[in-house]
């Protein structure tokens, strides 16, 4: 290639380059001015707040109720056909893996449907032999269970019409520590092996 031609053609690739530098240069900055304030953090994802409910017993408790104890939270419906009974019986079976380190630790089950869970058939939902003892079942209004579930970012859709109608819903366990903050999520299909140890390695830490 004759010298005049090499010249142009490196001219022509510098010229390319800095134009693409311009562009990134101002893509970039444009996607930093479409999000002025926004920070990273390293600490624990802001899930769980202040709610108000109603327990199993017709008893008006806040968040307040997992203050002093570590809880795994979860949100569902007694009419579920398998995510809910399914994960009522692994967590059973975790606690028992857990032996006495799962003294300290209660379980609550929030409702995603409160046109049908009421507290009495909360109540009789979570005495089903093969699931934990002692679950702490909570419902509410609608306003007052739509406000719970953001507190925790838990999704949750009302699925078609009249009696046989369903709910789809988020499939995540919140542990909680004692101080009421969220400490990691379970999920749902670890097993009780993985998850006692997901547990009590949190535990440890604090």
């Amino acid at each position: 290639m004759p010298r005049r031609s090499i010249l142009l053609f490196a001219g022509a690739c510098v010229a390319i380059a800095a134009a693409l530098a311009v562009v990134t240069i101002v893509v970039v900055g444009r996607q930093d001015a479409a999000a002025p304030g926004v920070v990273s953090s390293t600490g624990q994802p802001q899930v769980g707040g202040p709610f108000q409910l109603v327990n199993q017993d017709g008893r008006t408790v806040d968040q307040t109720m997992l203050d002093g104890r570590w809880s795994l939270v979860f949100f569902g419906f007694t009419y579920c056909p398998d995510y809910c009974p399914t994960t009522l019986t692994s967590l059973e079976a975790t606690k028992q893996q857990m032996g006495a380190k799962a003294d300290d630790l209660q379980i609550v089950f929030i409702s995603v449907d409160p046109e049908r869970d009421t507290p009495q058939a909360l109540k009789d939902y979570l005495s089903t032999d093969g699931f934990p003892q002692g679950v702490i079942g909570l419902t509410g209004t609608p306003g007052q269970v739509r406000a719970a579930a953001d507190a925790y970012r838990a999704m949750y859709q009302k699925v078609g019409e009249g009696e046989g109608y369903t709910m789809n819903h988020s499939l995540t366990v919140y542990l909680m520590g004692p101080d009421g903050k969220f400490r990691t999520a379970v999920a749902h299909d670890l097993g009780p092996e993985r998850a006692a140890q997901v547990i009590e390695r949190a535990m440890a830490r604090g």
